[in-house]
């Protein structure tokens, strides 16, 4: 090989290095994602889904062009797809040891679940002990939701006591407590204002939701589990890094400020 050929070679080989994308080594498969509806994290209408997660997915995509195929799933189904390594990715989702145990967690931002009513403030309430001690009251949850031990324990124990209702999503939790069937719900803010927001048989006891912090459902990290059965360790990083890289801009924060009223907000969600 003459030397003159040196420099040309070296520039091709460069030039081919840069044609080669740039998620070879990160995404070097379509991803599986199932998404549960969640305010306006994850919205779903009918065959059409879109919300900040969804967005979120196609910025990554766009840049990086890894492939997400995202199913709409109800919460309890996605935690099991996810626990048997159906899932590459859970989004959005609270940190919890339980989780731990099946994903890397990459921390997006903080959020908390309340004590949620319609018209009628418990404001003598403060921790779920003693919810548990108001006998008369009933409580609806959503079904594979999980705001920690306390929370898992107090639905136990709420359900053995037979006033608990477990539902697939937001919106039948809005349903029952405007038809007065149950009389709170514990569940973040956010997701009970998109439910009752959306729903014209429900959108104007919007202004009737009633907010009440309790001791155990303090501020949690949230973000996206990536799993560990499923993805490599480079993979993980990979994409651990360009979620966080997508999630700092204002184009997300802007969009929880145009849907939900600021007083909703204000208690529910904050950047870390």
């Amino acid at each position: 090989m003459r030397p003159s050929r040196l420099p040309r070679l070296l520039c091709a080989a460069l030039l081919a290095a840069a044609a080669v994308p740039a998620w070879a080594a990160g995404c070097t498969r379509p991803l599986n994602v199932p998404l549960a509806p969640l305010g306006v994290s994850v919205i779903v209408e009918g065959e059409h889904v879109s919300g900040i997660y969804p967005r979120l997915l196609e910025r990554i995509s766009d840049r990086t062009g890894c492939q997400f195929k995202t199913s709409v799933v109800p919460q309890a189904r996605l935690e099991a797809l996810f626990a048997a390594g159906g899932a590459d990715i859970m989004a959005p989702a609270s940190q919890t040891r339980r989780r731990d145990q099946l994903g890397s967690f990459v921390a997006l931002m903080e959020t908390r679940a309340m004590l949620l009513s319609l018209d009628k403030a418990y404001a003598s309430v403060h921790s779920l002990d003693e919810l548990l001690g108001l006998k008369e009251v009933r409580v609806a949850v959503v079904r594979g939701n999980d705001y920690g031990e306390a929370y898992q324990n107090a639905v136990h124990q709420l359900e053995l006591q037979g006033r608990l209702y477990r539902e697939n999503d937001p919106e039948h939790v809005a349903r029952l407590l405007t038809a007065g069937m149950a009389d709170v719900a514990l569940i973040t803010p956010m997701s009970l204002a998109h439910a009752i927001k959306s729903d014209s048989r429900t959108a104007p006891a919007l202004p009737r939701l009633r907010m009440t912090a309790l001791r155990e459902l303090g501020w949690r990290a949230s973000g996206v589990y990536l799993s560990l059965t499923s993805l490599n360790a480079a993979e993980r990083d990979y994409l651990a890094h360009q979620f966080r890289e997508h999630f700092r801009t204002d184009e997300v924060w802007d969009a929880y400020k145009r849907y939900y009223p600021p007083e909703v907000l204000a208690v529910s969600v904050r950047r870390r």
